[in-house]
C-alpha cells in the first residue's frame, strides 16, 4: 500500500529503486587484556591502522576533488591528532588491545566534542565514521560504508560520511535518504554537486525495509513508499518535464523580461572549474580557498603553492567575474597553525575574518598572491572577507587589501545579523556584499547546520532569514553596490526567484543547480518574483513562506 514520508528535499530530481541501507557501524571490539609484551605490537598496529585510514581518506578526497576533498582531508586530520594517538598509546601500555584502545580513546574525544556547543557536537558523525574505519581494519572486517550492489538502487542512512557521499557512484545510486542531516549539512551539499537526488531528515527512514520501491522527489522532500504505477508515471513525467526546461534554458541567467541575474558557481579549487564552466556558470560567486591549507595543518601554504591555484581558477573565467573568499579558518575547520584549540565554542569566537586580523601575515600572504595570480589577465577579480561583524572588520579588510597592492573588488560577507542590520554602514567601507545563508540562518537561529533536530531552523524558507536578505539588498541598493548570495540558498530554483525579488543581484552554487535555477529565473517576470518574495516575508513559518511563493508564481 503506498504511503507518503515527509523529509527535507535538498538536491532536485526524482528517484525510483529499491532500499539499500548502509553497511552497519561496527560492533564494539571485546575488551581483552594484554600482556607487556604485546604492548609494542599493538602500538605498532594501532598506528598503521590510523596512517592507513588517514591516506584512505586523503586518496577518496584527491578522486573526488572540490569541497568533498576539503571535508575528507578534515576528517583525515582527525584521525591523525596527536592526543588522541598519546591517549591511545597510553590505553594499549595499561593493557587494552590496539582497536579496544581506539574505540574508548575516541569515546571520550568524542563526549568532550558532544559537550563542545553544537558547532562542535555537529563533528561527531565525522568522528564516529574516522573510528570505525580505523577499529575495522584492525579487526580485519569490511569497512561500514555503501553497500555492494549490481543494480542501481536507493541508498538509505541514519547519516552518511563525508568519505562515503564523496565517492558514491552515480549510475548505482539513483538517490539517497538519511534520517539526520539538515539542508547545509556535508551530504547534503555534496549531494547536489554529485547531482543525486536526495532527502535528509527523514524521521524513521531506517525503519525502511532492505528490498522496499521508493520514490524520493529531492525537490518536494517527499518520499512516496510502495508507489503505485500512477505514482510512478507522474513522478517520471515530472522529472521528464524538468529536463526538457533545462535543455531549452542556456545563456545568462535573467527573468522572463530580460531583467540580469548572473548565475555564478561556488568552488573549492581547479578540480571544480571544469563542471561549473559546463553548467554554464558566468563566472565563480564564491572560490573557498581553505583547501589550499587543509593540505597541511601546521603551516601556511607558500605563496608559490597559492599563486599557482588562483592562477587556474582566474584563467578559466576569462572577462568574467571570480569572487574569492579569504581563508575561512575555525570552528568545524581547525588550523593548528592558527585557530585556537581551547575556546569553549569556536563558533562564537575567533573565527573568520578575526582570525586573519590575529595572523596578518596569513592574511597579506594570501592577498599578495591573489594580487600576482591577477596580473595580466582580463577577469573581474573580487575579494571578500568572510565573518564581517560591523565597520570595522570591513574597514581592516579593506586596508589589508590596499597594503597589498590587491587591484580588485574588496567585499564583505553577510553571516552575521549585525551585519545585515548595519549593512549599509559596512559599504561605506566595502563595495559589495554576499551573503553566506548557511551560516546567517545558523547565527539567526542559533541552529547548528549539522544537527538534525534543529534542521527547521535552518531552512533558508524562515521569514526572518528572508527579512535580513531584503535589509542587505536595500542597502546596496541606496548605496549603489551589489549583494549576492553564495549560500545553499541560491541552489533552491523557487528560492532564487524570491531571492531575486528581494533585490538581490547574483546568485552562486553548486555547479549541478544552475540549470535548475535558469530554468524557473526564465519563467517569471521580475513583477512575479517580487510579489511572491513579498508574500513569503509575510508568512509566519518556513513551510508558509515556500507555499505563499509558490501560490504567487503558479497563479493560484
Amino acid at each position: 500500500m503506498e504511503t507518503t514520508l515527509q523529509g527535507v528535499g535538498v538536491s532536485h530530481g526524482v528517484a525510483i529503486g529499491e532500499v539499500r541501507h548502509m553497511g552497519t557501524a561496527v560492533l564494539e571490539p571485546p575488551a581483552r587484556q594484554i600482556t607487556a609484551d604485546e604492548v609494542e605490537r599493538e602500538q605498532g598496529r594501532a598506528r598503521k591502522a590510523v596512517e592507513a585510514v588517514a591516506a584512505d581518506l586523503m586518496a577518496r578526497g584527491n578522486l573526488a576533488g572540490g569541497e568533498a576533498q576539503a571535508v575528507l582531508e578534515a576528517q583525515a586530520m582527525m584521525a591523525q591528532d596527536p592526543e588522541l594517538m598519546t591517549d591511545v598509546e597510553r590505553r594499549i601500555t595499561g593493557g587494552s588491545t590496539a582497536e579496544r584502545a581506539v574505540y574508548d580513546a575516541f569515546a571520550a574525544y568524542r563526549e568532550l566534542l558532544a559537550g563542545a556547543g553544537e558547532y562542535m557536537a555537529g563533528r561527531v558523525a565525522d568522528l564516529d565514521d574516522v573510528r570505525n574505519r580505523i577499529v575495522a581494519r584492525l579487526l580485519g572486517v569490511p569497512m561500514p560504508g555503501v553497500p555492494d550492489s549490481d543494480e542501481p538502487y536507493v541508498l538509505v542512512a541514519r547519516d552518511l560520511a563525508p568519505a562515503d557521499t564523496a565517492l558514491l557512484d552515480p549510475t548505482l545510486v539513483l538517490g539517497f535518504v538519511t534520517e539526520e542531516g539538515g539542508p547545509t549539512s556535508h551530504s547534503a551539499i555534496l549531494a547536489r554537486a554529485l547531482g543525486v537526488p536526495a532527502v535528509v531528515a527523514l524521521p524513521g527512514a531506517g525503519e525502511l525495509a532492505e528490498g522496499t520501491v521508493i520514490a524520493v522527489d529531492g525537490s518536494s522532500g517527499e518520499i512516496f513508499v510502495n508507489p503505485s504505477e500512477e505514482k510512478k508515471a507522474q513522478l517520471e513525467a515530472a522529472a521528464a518535464e524538468r529536463r526538457a526546461a533545462l535543455a531549452s534554458a542556456t545563456g545568462p541567467g535573467a527573468t522572463s523580461d530580460g531583467h540580469k541575474v548572473p548565475l555564478l558557481a561556488n568552488i573549492g579549487g581547479p578540480a571544480d572549474v571544469e563542471a561549473a564552466v559546463e553548467a554554464g556558470a558566468e563566472g565563480v560567486g564564491l572560490f573557498r580557498t581553505e583547501f589550499l591549507f587543509l593540505d597541511d595543518s601546521k603551516k601556511a601554504p607558500s605563496k608559490e603553492k597559492q599563486v599557482a591555484a588562483y592562477r587556474q581558477v582566474l584563467e578559466a573565467f576569462p572577462d568574467g567575474r571570480v569572487v574569492v573568499r579569504v581563508l575561512d579558518a575555525g570552528a568545524d575547520k581547525p588550523l593548528d597553525f592558527l585557530t585556537p584549540g581551547d575556546e569553549p565554542n569556536p563558533a562564537l569566537g575567533v573565527r573568520g575574518l578575526r582570525t586573519l586580523l590575529d595572523h596578518p601575515e596569513v592574511l597579506r600572504t594570501q592577498l599578495s598572491a591573489l594580487a600576482e595570480a591577477a596580473e595580466g589577465l582580463s577577469v573581474y577579480l573580487e575579494v571578500m572577507a568572510p565573518m564581517v561583524a560591523d565597520r570595522a572588520d570591513a574597514r581592516a579588510f579593506a586596508e589589508a587589501c590596499r597594503e597589498a597592492g590587491l587591484r580588485a573588488k574588496f567585499g564583505a560577507m553577510v553571516e552575521i545579523p549585525s551585519a545585515a542590520l548595519r549593512a549599509r554602514s559596512i559599504l561605506q567601507e566595502v563595495e559589495f556584499l554576499s551573503l553566506g545563508t548557511n551560516d546567517l540562518a545558523q547565527y539567526t537561529f542559533a541552529a547548528d547546520r549539522q544537527v538534525g533536530a534543529v534542521s527547521r531552523l535552518q531552512d533558508p524558507w524562515q521569514p526572518a532569514l528572508l527579512d535580513l536578505v531584503a535589509l542587505s539588498a536595500e542597502a546596496a541598493r541606496a548605496e549603489g553596490k551589489s549583494c549576492g548570495v553564495c549560500g545553499e540558498a541560491a541552489s533552491d530554483p523557487l528560492l532564487a526567484c524570491v531571492l531575486t525579488g528581494l533585490g538581490v543581484t547574483s546568485l552562486s552554487m553548486g555547479a549541478a543547480s544552475i540549470p535548475y535555477v535558469r530554468a524557473t529565473l526564465a519563467k517569471y517576470t521580475l513583477a512575479q518574483c517580487e510579489r511572491a518574495a513579498s508574500a513569503a516575508r509575510a508568512a509566519d513559518s518556513a513551510d508558509e513562506a515556500r507555499s505563499a511563493a509558490r501560490s504567487v508564481l503558479s497563479g493560484e
